[in-house]
């Protein structure tokens, strides 16, 4: 018998999937040129087409702040219940904040 995957996306093959007509698309250019400055509220959504940088799968969905810069990546605060968690981000998973 083939043992289980326990890899870090092994539970995740409906969650992170792209709809048949996104398949092997990247995110607009304007939206990853665009700069988050700090304070700046942005909206966790992972591009499963891109695996680096890609926070975990319970954070997908989530509004989250911008901290800082590190590198190419965000430094983003979210909240998980009632505790905060800093996120390191590239910008291919996250999109603007809209109210």
């Amino acid at each position: 018998m083939v043992k289980a995957p326990r890899g870090f996306r092994h539970r995740t093959r409906k969650l992170l999937r792209k709809h048949v007509r996104e398949r092997g698309a990247v995110p607009p250019l304007s939206l990853l040129l665009h700069e988050y400055r700090p304070g700046e509220r942005v909206n966790i959504i992972i591009n499963p087409a891109i695996h680096k940088g890609m926070p975990h799968r319970r954070y997908h969905g989530k509004t989250g702040i911008v901290i800082g810069k590190r590198g190419k990546c965000y430094i983003v605060e979210t909240s998980l219940g009632r505790k905060k968690k800093i996120l390191i981000v590239r910008p291919e998973h996250l999109r603007p904040y809209k109210t």
